[in-house]
């Protein structure tokens, strides 16, 4: 049987992926700081670790079965959230610091114990701002990213981190996988408190709003994003970890749209009439959208399901729960 270890695996992606993983056959560990909020743990992995990766000893305890390390890493672990906690640069020394720091003991632990799998989640986020200020018209193809200028810190610090895993390929012969992935979404992930993403934050305020109400949407509106469900984005994880690619690669989709064409369309799911109200707040950069080009070529694949098939599915997930709450 396969083994596989996914670091974050008390996250939002980290735990759907290890349940892929789970019912593939494979023996699977989690890793987190946190117990999963909502998979239980027996649903998703044979083993449930919590601990700080930020901890060398913690790393390689959970990369090793008894005297052999595993077959697979999936790192997902990071200090991150959305635009409320990345981009108003209250957090950037902490996301540097702690990020850099896990994913120094893991690639430390798997040159000391010959783990030659590892697939690495990067971030649309590492691409230069000065390609994707017109919304209408961004640019995330993989070999723009340099000259590079990210418009975060946790950019900055995911493009280290790419760098980092192509430096212990080329030194140490780890077979690693680099994956940016674009705003991922779907159920069973944080959807309040200040660290959740824009799908999450908007399908709450629309759930927990009454006919006639407005909701605040930051910035004017016209910024463009697109956003990936997430089991596509964990079959596009596994079909890289599986492949012969050996540079990074967009995991995103193509289906881009405005944030108050986004906001309108969780609307319209809801069936109520609720107004938007655009607010000052933390953007980002002006337009975001994957270039799916490479994946095609390289992995024969790219994710089809519509924007719109999966926001029904985080609707109906947080609407559920707010009706659970009320009962």
């Amino acid at each position: 049987m396969k083994t596989a270890v996914v670091l974050g695996g008390g996250g939002f992606i980290g735990g759907h992926l290890a349940k892929r993983l789970k019912s593939e056959g494979y023996w699977v560990r989690c890793v987190d700081i946190k117990p999963h909020e909502y998979f239980n743990h027996e649903d998703i992995c044979n083993d449930f670790i919590v601990g700080d990766l930020r901890n060398y000893n913690l790393v390689k305890s959970a990369l090793i079965i008894g005297n052999q390390g595993v077959d697979e890493v999936y790192q997902l672990a990071a200090d991150m959230g959305g635009a409320g906690y990345l981009f108003t640069g209250e957090n950037d020394a902490n996301v540097m610091h702690n990020s850099t720091l896990i994913n120094l003991n893991v690639l430390k632990v798997c040159s000391e114990f010959g783990i030659e799998k590892v697939l690495y989640t990067s971030s649309a986020c590492v691409y230069p701002e000065y390609n994707q200020m017109d919304e209408n018209n961004p640019s995330c193809v993989e070999d723009s990213v340099y000259p590079a200028e990210p418009d975060s810190e946790y950019g900055w610090e995911k493009l280290y981190g790419e760098r980092l895993y192509l430096s212990f390929r080329k030194n140490y012969g780890i077979d690693t996988k680099i994956a940016r992935l674009h705003n991922i979404f779907g159920p069973m992930g944080t959807y309040d408190g200040g660290k959740e993403k824009a799908p999450a934050a908007i399908c709450r305020k629309v759930v927990t709003s009454t006919e006639g109400d407005t909701i605040e949407v930051w910035g004017d509106g016209k910024q463009t994003r697109s956003f990936l469900y997430v089991d596509e984005c964990v079959e596009g994880l596994r079909r890289l970890m599986k492949s012969e690619v050996t540079t990074p690669i967009n995991v995103g989709s193509e289906e881009m749209i405005s944030i108050n064409d986004f906001t309108k369309m969780i609307i319209r799911i809801s069936g109520k009439n609720i107004n938007i109200k655009n607010i000052d707040g933390p953007l980002g950069v002006r337009g975001r959208n994957s270039d799916n080009k490479l994946i095609k070529q390289l992995l024969g694949w790219e994710p089809t399901e519509k924007l719109e098939t999966g926001i029904k599915k985080l609707y109906q997930w947080l609407e559920n729960i707010y009706q659970h709450l009320e009962n």
